[in-house]
């Protein structure tokens, strides 16, 4: 399953990364209208993915 959050905000950062570390999907969309925040949010999630101990796939 996916999902997608539109808005790479704090909020709409931090709701995605909550749905990545519970697994509760298999991949996560990140969306933003702002260029380059919501790659960046993404990559930041995507690093810390093996330290928070998820495999959730985050996505642009």
């Amino acid at each position: 399953m996916k999902v997608t959050v539109v808005g790479a905000g704090n909020v709409g950062a931090t709701c995605a990364n909550v749905i990545a570390e519970r697994e509760l999907v298999n991949e996560v969309v990140l969306l933003d209208i702002k260029e380059g925040t919501a790659e960046g949010k993404s990559l930041d999630m995507w690093q810390t993915a093996p330290i928070n101990m998820y495999d959730t796939r985050i996505k642009v």
